[in-house]
């Protein structure tokens, strides 16, 4: 630690103009330390935490956009319920297609020779495919309009692949065959 009469000395030696020099430096010397020690870390606290409010009110003015659509968006979502998955097993979910196809084919007029599960692909995009094998026989016209029936359905069925062929060479009954398959969203 430095003597104190050291100090006085060494002061008392210097002159008027040295002297103001020194306390000036030592003012701004001592300034800098305090902006440094106190005055920035604060400031920098300060900043940040602006930005941490201006971010979550960001959030919240979001969040509150969302809220405020509310109903439009419920609405929304009963509309497509119907393609999403409910969470059923995936027997639960090839029975109620199998049956879906088979109302169709009964509405028709479409005889249905020979109907099975063809298994389920799992897309990239996480929705599932599951696909059925349908063997049928009817009159061009049941067949045209069971195919429309399916393309058409609100379920996202689509035929995928189809072969038809007369059943005899002068019968007006035409065999079909397709694979049908079905879109499930997670």
């Amino acid at each position: 630690m430095l003597n104190k009469q050291v100090v006085y000395k060494f002061l008392a030696q210097l002159s008027k103009r040295e002297k103001t020099v020194l306390y000036v430096t030592v003012f701004f010397v001592g300034l800098m330390l305090l902006d440094r020690m106190v005055v920035y870390p604060i400031y920098s606290k300060v900043k940040q935490l602006n930005a941490e409010i201006k971010q979550k009110e960001s959030g919240i003015s979001k969040y509150l956009r969302i809220l405020s659509q509310k109903d439009r968006i419920m609405n929304e979502r009963k509309k497509y319920t119907a393609y999403l998955d409910v969470r059923q097993s995936q027997e639960q979910a090839t029975t109620s297609i199998l049956k879906e196809i088979e109302n169709m084919a009964n509405k028709s007029m479409l005889y249905i020779v020979d109907m099975k599960p063809a298994g389920v692909r799992e897309n990239p995009d996480h929705t599932k495919r599951y696909l059925i094998n349908l063997s049928c026989e009817g009159e061009m016209d049941q067949i045209m309009d069971f195919m429309y029936n399916v393309e058409n359905s609100s379920g996202l069925l689509m035929i995928d692949r189809y072969q038809l062929s007369p059943k005899s060479k002068e019968s007006r009954v035409a065999a079909c065959s397709m694979i049908i398959s079905k879109i499930i969203m997670p």
